[in-house]
């Protein structure tokens, strides 16, 4: 019978790592975890091996290293949409450049090593709110929209529900928040087709969440002459809306 999580209950967790010392580390670091607290229930040297702890056992989080002998860690994550209960899944490695991939692959947190205490605590209670969060559906169910912002050596998952605009300028598109704003590299049509049903094109160089459009008013624009802007819920800054848009936009408006 598996007990089910409970913010009371140890996580049960899954060391996956060619390396016996590595393993070792993260054994140690995690009995000194607290809130949530976790237990290693299995360790495993490779894929294989890890594969058939899967199969055979429960477990909350799986710690997984990427480069190992034969199937590589990106390549076990993937697996992990076969099983009925994936783990929630934490990247502990010494190599940074795979961490949009990892977040592309679910993952709820990526490590380096060496692995920190404080790091190791923080990622374990970002596994325990989504294990407590999916409610025992399969993750792919559960997993919230999220934009991947890349900053430097660091990738954060911006839910899509809090992002209000993105807009194009120059080589990049800023995407704004209600508390700030980040740089994201890629394009805004791709961005359209991604999230077209949830977002606007309201001009040429800007797409706006439908949820945060608020009003139309006058407005004259430097570059763009008299015409419309959008005020959005959450920031001050008013956003012009293109001749072309201005049909959909009020229609948008009068449909709630």
């Amino acid at each position: 019978m598996n007990q089910a999580l409970t913010p009371d209950r140890p996580l049960r967790v899954l060391v996956v790592d060619d390396e016996a010392l590595a393993r070792s580390r993260l054994a140690t670091l995690l009995g000194d975890c607290r809130k949530p607290s976790a237990v290693v229930q299995a360790q495993a040297a490779h894929a294989v091996q890890a594969m058939e702890c899967l199969q055979h056992q429960r477990f909350d989080v799986l710690l997984l290293d990427i480069h190992m002998p034969g199937t590589d860690g990106l390549a076990l994550a993937k697996l992990l949409t076969t099983l009925d209960r994936a783990p929630a899944l934490i990247f502990v490695t010494a190599f940074a450049q795979y961490a949009v991939q990892a977040f592309e692959l679910d993952a709820v947190d990526y490590l380096t090593k060496p692995v920190r205490l404080e790091r190791l605590q923080a990622a374990l209670q970002k596994a325990e709110r989504y294990l407590l969060m999916r409610g025992g559906a399969h993750p792919a169910a559960q997993q919230p929209d999220v934009v991947l912002i890349q900053d430097r050596s660091r990738t954060e998952r911006l839910p899509l529900s809090e992002v209000l605009y993105f807009k194009a300028e120059l080589k990049y598109v800023t995407v704004r928040t209600a508390t700030r704003s980040y740089i994201l590299d890629g394009s805004l049509n791709e961005l359209e087709d991604k999230y077209g049903e949830r977002f606007i094109r309201i001009h040429r160089n800007a797409l706006i969440a439908k949820r945060a459009a608020r009003a139309l008013v006058k407005h004259h624009d430097p570059e763009e002459g008299e015409g419309w802007a959008l005020r959005l819920d959450g920031v001050s800054e008013l956003l012009f809306v293109s001749r072309r848009q201005l049909a959909a936009v009020r229609d948008m408006l009068a449909r709630g």
